[in-house]
Formats: C-alpha cells, sequence, structure tokens
C-alpha cells in the first residue's frame, strides 16, 4: 500500500489534479522516499530551466516540508540552504540556486546510489 506521501510525490510530479495514467502513478508509487527526494530535485532543475519560479517555489516548500527535524543538524542547514534559494529566486539569481540545488541532487544521488 502506497504511504501518503508517495501518492502525494505523484500527484505533483505528475501534473497536480490532472489524470496521472495508472502506470505512472504505479511507477512512483514504488519509490522509495529517497528517489522521491531526487525526482523533486529534478523537477527543480527542470522548473529552473523553463525559468518557471512559482513552480521552483512550490518544489522548494515541498523539500521544505519532508525535512526531517527528528535530525536538527542536517534538517536545519537544508532548510537554510533552501530558503536561501528562495531569496535568490526572488531576486532573479536563478543561476545561483540552480547551482545549490544541482549539487544537493548530486550528492543525494551518490548517496543513495540513485539514478
Amino acid at each position: 500500500m502506497p504511504t501518503p506521501a508517495q501518492q502525494l510525490a505523484a500527484r505533483k510530479l505528475y501534473g497536480g489534479d490532472r489524470n496521472v495514467p495508472a502506470y505512472l502513478d504505479q511507477e512512483v508509487l514504488t519509490w522509495s522516499p529517497e528517489k522521491i527526494t531526487l525526482k523533486t530535485y529534478d523537477l527543480f532543475i527542470v522548473s529552473c530551466k523553463q525559468n518557471n519560479m512559482p513552480r521552483m517555489n512550490r518544489v522548494l516548500v515541498e523539500l521544505m516540508g519532508a525535512l526531517n527535524f527528528d535530525y536538527p543538524e542536517p534538517a536545519n542547514r537544508l532548510y537554510e540552504l533552501y530558503d536561501y534559494c528562495q531569496r535568490c529566486i526572488a531576486q532573479n539569481k536563478n543561476l545561483e540556486a540552480l547551482n545549490i540545488i544541482q549539487g544537493l541532487r548530486d550528492t543525494w544521488a551518490k548517496a543513495f546510489n540513485l539514478e
């Protein structure tokens, strides 16, 4: 049974409330939380390249909301990075935000052996 987080990820990654093809929905629902985070980073990167600032901000809000503050040091540091990226977007420094998220994405993929 998919977790609520996986169900939410399926809707977010494939267009919100639009109908998601069943095979894609099932694929996303089998992803680990680590892979969902990786794909969320990917969504930010694609949105940045499309200069879609509202989506970039929504992705950052999702990343912030997914942090586990039971581990305060890494969660607080990531929160600060995501917050800084939001400020970069507001100041039209999208490339700076992109570089930060790309670095986080690459590190995440390597740490969890994902691709």
